[in-house]
């Protein structure tokens, strides 16, 4: 079995270096408008050769993460201003903790998307659709309340059946975009077991009111439901 391994490739180098200067950016530990270190120290900082640096830096910078300046060296961008959708592939699959105007953007933006699924779900969706929203919060009502990965992964499938039950094929396409990101809050969130019986309260009152067809109250339950979790998700950042 050892036979078929492989010896790892300058490219694979370069993509782990290119990964951990990319999380310490959007993480926020540096910050716009720094200078990186020198592609010799981050070579010796990071234990590979400064070709291999050098090639990372050349990806982070066709992001639009980072500015190759002439005698100044690598400065970090206004991703706002320079970020491809490459930067937003990499946003969307980014596990650690975001940086704050970037968490508040993906939540401010949340807010925008959910509460339209969840008034359009109000009025397009199936029967089918109702029994199976039913069966997903029964399944959340059987679940522990601390196996964060079994109450994460039934709490996305909720909120994606709503985007399905929207009748705009390009929202749960949407969403799954956003999987990465959004199971990541979301399990920051449920290590808090004690927010489990509220969030299944919410699921259940958005559920009648898409089987009742009452778009407003939809809204009305959705916002509540997105405001808890921004409010406990800032809460737990400021501990």
């Amino acid at each position: 079995m050892l036979a078929l391994l492989q010896p790892i490739k300058n490219e694979c180098l370069k993509e782990i270096c290119a990964g951990r200067l990319e999380e310490l950016i959007l993480s926020g530990e540096v910050p716009v408008g720094h200078k990186l270190p020198p592609e010799r120290e981050l070579a010796r900082q990071l234990g590979v050769s400064r070709p291999v640096v050098h090639e990372a830096l050349l990806e982070l910078a066709n992001k639009g993460l980072i500015a190759l300046v002439p005698r100044v060296g690598a400065v970090v961008n206004d991703f706002r201003k320079e970020g491809s959708v490459a930067l937003l592939t990499s946003l969307l699959k980014y596990q650690g903790a975001l940086a704050p105007n970037l968490l508040e953007g993906l939540l401010a933006m949340r807010i925008l998307f959910e509460v339209e699924t969840a008034r359009l779900a109000a009025i397009h969706r199936t029967d089918a659709q109702n029994q199976e929203m039913r069966e997903l919060i029964v399944s959340e009502e059987q679940s522990e309340p601390t196996d964060i990965a079994r109450l994460t992964a039934l709490d996305f499938d909720f909120h994606l059946l709503v985007a399905m039950a929207s009748g705009n094929p390009t929202y749960p396409l949407l969403l799954n975009s956003f999987k990465p990101v959004y199971t990541n809050l979301s399990g920051q969130f449920f290590k808090d077991s004690t927010v489990v019986p509220t969030v299944i309260g919410f699921h259940r009152d958005l559920a009648d009111a898409i089987k009742k067809q009452d778009d407003q109250l939809a809204i009305a339950v959705m916002r509540c439901l997105l405001a808890h979790g921004e409010e406990h998700l800032r809460g737990e950042a400021a501990l």
